[in-house]
């Protein structure tokens, strides 16, 4: 089986680049093989259209070449050629002689140069792939028109668009979506991480540059005698990876049992108790977490609780507790702990709701069957019940565990002006014991400005959520589990 699993992921990899090798076959065929006007069109994008007399898509594809020109002498070229430095000339005032006032000089601003390069460089890059597949469509109607086939109209063509191509039109939007909403912000996201943009690297006043891999080497311990990122992210990478675990085993394991409980014949009042749970989900999260919060606080009404009852007190005389009150929220291995199990109150009922749905479909004559076998209940658990669960709901389970690497709102309502670390190192890198990769590059952003640290840790948590969903669904799908459920 996995053999079989490497080979189709092997073939997928093949196809893929066999595919982009026909493209650029059918674009070298249509270069050398055209006439006259196809080869033309290598400059003057409409001329193939013309001579088969598409004069519409003739004029469409000229005022789309036109616009990438204009694009590119008007804009383009106001950043493009400053990309190598990111920028030369810092914001200053200087003395305007003509209108005697103190004015700003012509400044570079960096942040603005990558972003509009970036911007450039991706039209330029589907201009060119546009280019290419032009050539091979006016090649194409060279070919028809000299088997004497008929050439639609542009009439025809457009009703193509709404008929039998009419994925590609409801495609367009969405494909543009994301690349100018995720494409282009996570390229972003990559090439800041090899600047020097920080809080004493911010333009206009300041402007950043390239440094290569030195942001990489710092996160990872290098960096110098006085650098701590290396001590950090050690810390933080592991408690997000032990979080992102416990969070989604808890949460999934519980919901399922929970279901279980609230559909036996034996529960009273199942709706009452489901009723109870899924109230949770009706109020607001961050309302729910922000409440704990005050709750656990060192001098919330559970410590109260705790202190009157005396079990402060007897923490501290065994030596789990070194204050007058229970850090639950506050010091390192407490607030782990109870980060987790506040999450498991939060996440429990999306569980049992999904879980709900799963159990009514599994089939009753293999419960029916194991129950004449002898099955025990937990035998039947083991055997039917959690290998169907996971055989539905292993890519939600999946996506949970992404989810809970990304999981800001628990960690950072819980834990925002509550906790605050005692280790130095992580303090001189703007860390803390309870924060996972996402609250720390936040902070890195939101309060201390260092861009490009942050910048590194995102591609971290995308390296980390990219390779551990693969692998997953790589191991889920490998075998015939859909044919033992049939």
């Amino acid at each position: 089986m996995a053999n079989q699993t490497k080979g189709g992921a092997a073939e997928a990899i093949g196809g893929f680049f066999k595919a982009i090798g026909g493209f650029f076959s059918g674009f070298g065929t249509a270069v050398a093989k055209g006439d006259l006007f196809v080869k033309l069109s290598l400059l003057w994008w409409g001329a193939g259209y013309a001579r088969r007399k598409q004069y519409i898509k003739a004029v469409i594809m000229t005022a789309l070449e036109a616009a990438v020109i204009l694009f590119t002498i008007f804009f383009a070229m106001d950043y493009v050629p400053k990309f190598g430095s990111l920028g030369t000339v810092k914001a200053e005032k200087v003395f305007n002689p003509d209108t005697m006032k103190s004015e700003f000089n012509n400044y570079d601003h960096s942040f603005k140069i990558l972003l509009f390069s970036l911007f450039s460089f991706v039209v330029w890059f589907a201009a060119i792939i546009v280019w290419m597949k032009n050539m091979m469509n006016v090649y194409k109607l060279q070919q028809m028109d000299e088997a004497g086939e008929h050439i639609n109209t542009f009439e025809e063509d457009l009703k193509t668009y709404v008929g039998e191509k009419f994925h590609i039109t409801l495609l367009t939007l969405p494909v543009l979506g994301v690349i100018v909403f995720t494409l282009i912000p996570i390229l972003l996201l990559v090439f800041v991480a090899f600047t020097n943009y920080d809080q004493n690297h911010m333009p206009p006043s300041q402007l950043f540059s390239w440094v290569g891999f030195t942001n990489f080497i710092t996160l990872f311990g290098g960096g110098g005698l006085t650098s701590t990122f290396g001590y950090a992210f050690v810390r933080v990478l592991g408690w997000t990876l032990v979080w992102a675990f416990f969070s989604t085993l808890t949460t999934y394991i519980g919901g399922i049992l929970l279901s279980l409980l609230l559909n036996s014949k034996k529960t009273r009042a199942p709706k009452f108790w489901r009723f109870l749970f899924v109230v949770t989900i009706a109020v607001p999260q961050f309302v729910s977490l922000l409440l704990v919060r005050n709750f656990f606080a060192d001098n919330g009404i559970v410590n109260t609780i705790c202190d009157n009852i005396h079990l402060t007190g007897f923490l501290k005389d065994i030596g789990l507790v070194g204050t007058n009150y229970i850090p639950f929220l506050s010091a390192p291995g407490w607030a782990h702990v109870m980060i987790i199990i506040i999450n498991i109150w939060v996440g429990v009922p999306y569980q049992m709701l999904i879980a709900t749905g799963v159990l009514m479909n599994i089939p009753s004559d293999q419960l029916e069957s194991a129950k004449v076998d002898g099955a025990k209940p937990f035998q039947i658990f083991r055997k039917i019940t959690m290998p169907y669960m996971l055989f539905i709901t292993g890519p939600a389970l999946v996506t949970d565990f992404v989810k809970n690497v990304n999981n800001f709102n628990v960690i950072y309502l819980l834990t925002q002006d509550v906790y605050t670390t005692t280790d130095q190192a992580m303090a001189n890198s703007q860390a803390q014991e309870v924060d996972l990769l996402v609250t720390w590059l936040f902070r890195l952003t939101q309060d201390y400005y260092n861009y490009k640290m942050a910048s590194v840790i995102g591609i971290i948590v995308f390296i980390i959520c990219a390779v551990f969903t693969l692998v997953a669904f790589n191991f889920m799908i490998k075998g015939d589990k859909e044919g033992t459920y049939q």
